[in-house]
């Protein structure tokens, strides 16, 4: 088959695209997928990088998010059948653990092998790619946003790096329960894709600073009251955005954050968490329910999972680029 494989990590342009890399059998209680759409996560990216900690095992297939159909059931299996449309979760919630796509082979590939407690039954009215868009990026968007952030009508929020995946599924989420959303992008042509998307207000970050911005429009928090300022900011890029994100929070305000893609040790001030009690809540994933209601919020038509483009498995390196320079706005879908 054919598969994007690395056999070591590495920078930039090291993943190899192997014609001929062996078919996955079954075992007992596996089913082998035909892969029809996979997107890429930042995660993907630390997975080809390497991190510390982690040993993954080499040769590696990366890719956490695919969907497709079944092609072959082990000799075990008897709730799924070949031909069945699937969407894959890739955590392992009752096996040994580890990601599909990390420790295990993932959807970069024109086949998988996957354990039947990874499947999720997927709608003939909703599409590979749609599908493929939602565990790691919609998924956690979703946790973040309802189960733990609890976000709500009227709500002000502000979501940074609101142009890729987890960002584009913020924005939809907070629309979707009748938040004011604050989207920040770095280009013009970004803003006015988020401003489509339903987001109130638009910031490039790159030209205009945010807080101020917000102490203009919102005016300053005060922390005697509980007037000025935002209600909830989003925020997994940390880095030199994270103290600005605290500025702009009224009084008992929330910060929520699932990662931190420009850097995990950013600088802190305390003082404005204790004076305005501001509450920093972080979201891990997503549960297998997640991807039900997210399923299902797709076929409401309530949520439309953003795709920036669709390549070959070919240009897997290409895919790669788009997202670490940040050149994408929603999801890069490939197709093996």
């Amino acid at each position: 088959m054919k598969a994007a494989v690395i056999h070591q990590h590495g920078g930039p342009g090291s993943i190899q695209v192997d014609n001929n890399f062996p078919d996955p059998a079954p075992g007992a209680d596996d089913v082998v997928v035909r892969v029809r759409a996979a997107t890429l996560n930042y995660h993907d990216i630390f997975t080809r990088r390497g991190m510390p900690g982690i040993k993954v095992p080499m040769p590696c297939i990366m890719g956490l998010d695919f969907a497709g159909e079944i092609s072959a059931i082990g000799t075990n299996v008897k709730d799924w059948k070949v031909g069945q449309r699937v969407l894959v979760d890739p955590v392992d919630r009752v096996g040994p653990g580890g990601l599909i796509g990390e420790m295990w082979h993932g959807g970069l590939a024109e086949y998988c092998k996957v354990p039947t407690h990874h499947l999720v039954s997927l709608p003939d009215d909703v599409s590979f790619e749609s599908a493929a868009c939602l565990p790691v990026a919609y998924g956690t968007a979703f946790r973040m946003m309802y189960t733990v952030g609890e976000v709500k009508r009227g709500d002000k929020v502000l979501v940074l790096g609101a142009s890729g995946g987890v960002g584009t599924g913020c924005v939809q989420l907070a629309k979707a329960v009748g938040a004011e959303v604050i989207a920040c992008a770095s280009s013009e042509a970004k803003l006015a894709r988020l401003k489509a998307l339903g987001a109130d207000h638009v910031i490039d970050y790159t030209k205009q600073d945010f807080v101020k911005w917000t102490y203009e429009n919102f005016s300053k928090p005060h922390r005697r009251h509980f007037t000025g300022g935002l209600d909830v900011v989003v925020n997994f890029t940390g880095g030199d955005t994270w103290v600005p994100s605290l500025k702009v929070l009224h009084r008992q305000g929330k910060l929520l954050t699932c990662g931190a893609t420009a850097s995990f040790d950013p600088k802190e001030d305390l003082r404005y968490i204790w004076t305005f009690e501001l509450r920093i809540l972080g979201s891990n994933g997503w549960m297998r329910e997640d991807l039900g209601k997210l399923i299902a919020m797709i076929q409401a038509g309530t949520l439309k999972p953003v795709i920036d483009r669709e390549l070959p498995l070919e240009d897997v390196n290409e895919a790669f680029r788009l997202i670490e320079e940040r050149e994408v706005y929603g999801k890069v879908v490939l197709k093996p």
